[in-house]
């Protein structure tokens, strides 16, 4: 099993401050999407970045291909909605907990 980095890129660099009410829904759906992949254990940890040039979110999954993860990737409410965009690259992660 391979791991991949996702990178959630939001509509507008100002968008943690400014979700409208269906944006703060869509992204509600977002987190239960990718806590569910997480207790499956395909994502290995995610969470938003609050880079002051613009906010983004980052997870990293286990999946066997590009084409798996793109799945994953693709697969987020708000990606689906065209909301956010996701980036999916091949990462090698070396340390997290009970890897050795």
């Amino acid at each position: 099993m391979k791991t991949w980095f996702l990178r959630l890129v939001p509509p507008r660099t100002t968008f943690p401050a400014d979700m409208t009410p269906a944006e703060e829904k869509l992204m509600d759906e977002h987190f239960i999407y990718w806590k569910d992949k997480f207790e499956k254990g395909i994502c290995i940890f995610g969470g938003p970045v609050l880079d002051p040039k613009g906010a983004f979110g980052v997870v990293v999954v286990r999946a066997a291909t590009m084409e798996e993860a793109r799945a994953l990737a693709d697969g987020d409410p708000t990606v689906k909605a065209g909301m956010n965009k996701m980036e999916v690259a091949p990462m090698i992660v070396s340390f997290w907990p009970g890897k050795k």
